[in-house]
């Protein structure tokens, strides 16, 4: 069953909630793949722009793919994490509808897992007047691949009632399994602004991953950071339970198979 769109207060609330969490972000959440970075840029430009930023995932791999780097994140939390991390980046306060740059002066922008939290028509505004004619506009989404090996067995092995085998909490995990909260990955570009049609590539990889690292990823998605704590405790024990049933403990590591949705445009020349 598909999730019911956010409300405004919703959104806001749960793109505010990173900030919580910021050094777990930085440690449990993975990056795009390279791969999806470099079907967006084939070749190296002078300055990129990673917007919503975060904690630096995507600045990192920009930094090999450019001249200069600039993270431009809303969140104070979240720019202090990125900067401490990632050397080299110029960081900025700021979010996607009031990019504090100049005009004509950015070769590419993009979004790492963050596009769905702007506002896309100031945005795609801001961005257009950023960058110089036929400059790059890139959005990513990246995360576990719901069609994925191992999701597929774990949806398997908690369907049918079968939830309550990794405890009371079986169900909720079940649940989030079925409904993992996926924002909708596509990037629209109304009529009237200044881009070409927008191309979109899949990049799938897979990353391997202990039973805490997964823990620890499930603990960096908003519906989670803004769960109370006792039910939170829960799907994490539920989670871990499952997790141990199939021998994934201590060391012991699963190819979480991931998924990146691309998509590109071109600022009209």
């Amino acid at each position: 069953m598909a999730e019911l769109p956010l409300t405004p207060e919703q959104k806001a609330e749960r793109a505010a909630s990173f900030g919580e969490i910021a050094s777990h972000y930085e440690r449990y959440r993975p990056g795009p793949s390279p791969a999806a970075v470099d079907w967006i840029l084939p070749a190296r430009v002078g300055r990129a722009v990673d917007l919503g930023a975060g904690t630096g995932a995507l600045s990192r791999l920009l930094a090999e793919r450019a001249a200069e780097v600039v993270a431009v994140e809303p969140d104070d939390r979240m720019r202090a994490v990125l900067a401490a991390s990632v050397p080299g980046v110029r960081v900025l306060a700021g979010r996607g509808e009031a990019i504090p740059l100049p005009d004509a002066g950015t070769d590419a922008v993009l979004a790492s897992t963050s596009w769905h939290w702007m506002d896309p028509v100031p945005t795609l505004s801001e961005v257009a007047r950023i960058l110089v004619p036929g400059g790059t506009l890139g959005a990513l989404w990246s995360g576990p691949d719901p069609d994925g090996e191992f999701m597929a067995e774990a949806r398997a092995r908690l369907a049918g009632g079968r939830s309550d085998a990794v405890g009371p909490a079986g169900a909720a995990l079940a649940q989030a399994l079925e409904n993992p909260h996926r924002p909708g990955q596509v990037l629209e570009i109304p009529g009237g602004l200044p881009f070409g049609a927008p191309e979109h590539a899949v990049v799938r990889w897979d990353v391997a991953l202990t039973a805490d690292q997964l823990i620890g990823l499930l603990g960096t998605f908003s519906w989670v950071i803004l769960m109370d704590e006792p039910t939170r405790a829960g799907l994490f024990d539920a989670a871990r339970r499952m997790l141990r049933a199939d021998g994934v403990e201590g060391d012991a590591t699963i190819a979480m198979g991931y998924r990146s949705d691309v998509w590109r445009s071109r600022r009209d020349g």
